[in-house]
């Protein structure tokens, strides 16, 4: 009976940590595809162009005011406050993909 008990708690155990790591992931592309969507509408940009591995700043053609409309748009979709300094280590979409995930309840790469 103890070993049945034992191996129905693993078994619990596993599938619980498989439910997790799907909600993570699904929460994680929910983020990216709001990121990909608020973005191709505000800066006006095909959804194409926007890949992890693009460069953000390029690829947008951000200028300096176009970063505060960036700010803005971050902190009204996700609330919560961009610090000065925040996009400094930010050069792909990716990067900024994991910095609003960091900033939110999904986990990073």
């Amino acid at each position: 009976m103890a070993a049945l008990y034992k191996e129905l708690s693993i078994l619990i155990w596993f599938n619980y940590q498989k439910i997790n790591y799907i909600s993570i992931e699904m929460a994680r592309e929910e983020v990216i595809e709001k990121i990909n969507h608020f973005l191709s509408e505000e800066f006006e940009i095909d959804k194409e162009l926007i890949t992890p591995e693009a460069n953000l700043k390029e690829t947008l053609q951000l200028d300096s005011l176009d970063y505060v409309d960036l700010v803005v748009v971050i902190e009204s979709n996700f609330h919560f406050k961009v610090q000065a300094g925040d996009f400094q280590n930010i050069v792909t979409f990716n990067d900024f993909y994991n910095y609003v995930i960091s900033k939110t309840d999904a986990k990073p790469e």
